[in-house]
């Protein structure tokens, strides 16, 4: 099933803990929905390039065997952790955050990733919380 012109409900939820069962309901894929418009809108800014999900929508059981908080927004289908060939996570924050996109939290993950949300529910406004998470802590980006 497509979600948007480059995002499959497959990549979004895709897990490496095949046992176990990472099914949305429909509100959840309504989320994954709006998730990949986000990143169709990170594609564009950046200039067509790949973006390879490591991890977008998690059941309460995958989200538990990864170590996650249940208040993740991924558990939602309102996050996906991504990373895009030939580009730094820190280049990937800085052009969302210059480009202006509506993310809801976008973090600069142990220097491996980038972390990108959207607002948990359609009607809430993005926060625009750009962070930085490794080894030192939680900070904000800068």
């Amino acid at each position: 099933m497509n979600l948007s012109q480059h995002f499959t409900l497959a990549e979004l939820t895709h897990t490496d803990h095949r046992a176990l069962d990472n099914t949305p309901n429909e509100g959840e894929i309504e989320n994954l929905k709006r998730l990949a418009v986000l990143l169709e809108l990170v594609k564009t800014q950046l200039g067509g390039r790949p973006i390879m999900v490591n991890s977008a929508f998690r059941s309460s059981a995958v989200n538990a065997a990864v170590g996650s908080k249940d208040t993740s927004q991924h558990r939602s289908g309102c996050a996906a952790d991504i990373r895009v060939p030939g580009v730094t996570p820190d280049e990937v924050v800085r052009s969302v955050i210059t480009a202006g996109l509506p993310y809801d939290q976008i973090i600069r993950e142990f220097d491996a990733w980038t972390h990108i949300s959207i607002p948990s529910f359609p009607s809430l406004p993005p926060r625009k919380m750009a962070l930085i998470i490794d080894k030192a802590g939680t900070r904000t980006f800068a």
